[in-house]
């Protein structure tokens, strides 16, 4: 990762192969950690944020061959414009589970009401319990354990009951 050259001079080679990468591979955002070395690099305009449905993303069609045994199913990035919708409150990790050995807090089919814990954003290492805030039964899960999650982004379609 960072390579550190003396106390706090950081190697400029290697930050502008870090922005290279970020560039061709179209990110707008490159976070790394070795020891007590962070860096982060963003690029491009802050998101805007508004109240619609983002749409989904354009996934390249799956090389032809024979399908594997146990498809994995990718969360759906739009919710049904019934359901409410349980969002981000900060930039950070999203967490299913206090820890990868325990079940997820909840999962489709639930009913969950306003104080229920429904995952955990883990922002500078401090893990913040999201509570549901709506009534309803979680019908959708919207983003991946351990994905990266934007504020205000849609974490949890739920059918009003």
């Amino acid at each position: 990762m960072a390579r550190v050259l003396g106390e706090n001079h950081m190697d400029i080679k290697h930050l502008k192969n870090l922005v290279a990468l970020m560039v061709e591979n179209d990110l707008t955002r490159l976070e790394l950690e070795e020891g007590e070395t962070h860096i982060l690099l963003k690029r491009g305009q802050a998101p805007v944020v508004n109240d619609m449905p983002l749409p989904a993303p354009v996934q390249a069609a799956p090389a032809p061959g024979p399908a594997p045994e146990a498809a994995v199913t990718p969360p759906q990035d739009k919710p049904d414009l019934r359901d409410l919708t349980i969002r981000s409150p900060m930039v950070g990790t999203f967490y299913e589970s206090s820890d990868p050995d325990t079940p997820a807090f909840i999962k489709i089919g639930d009913i969950v009401e306003p104080d229920t814990v429904v995952c955990l954003v883990e922002a500078m290492k401090v893990f913040n319990e999201i509570k549901a805030e709506v009534s309803g039964r979680l019908t959708r899960v919207l983003v991946n354990n351990a994905d990266a999650v934007e504020y205000d982004q849609p974490l949890f379609a739920v059918e009003p009951v």
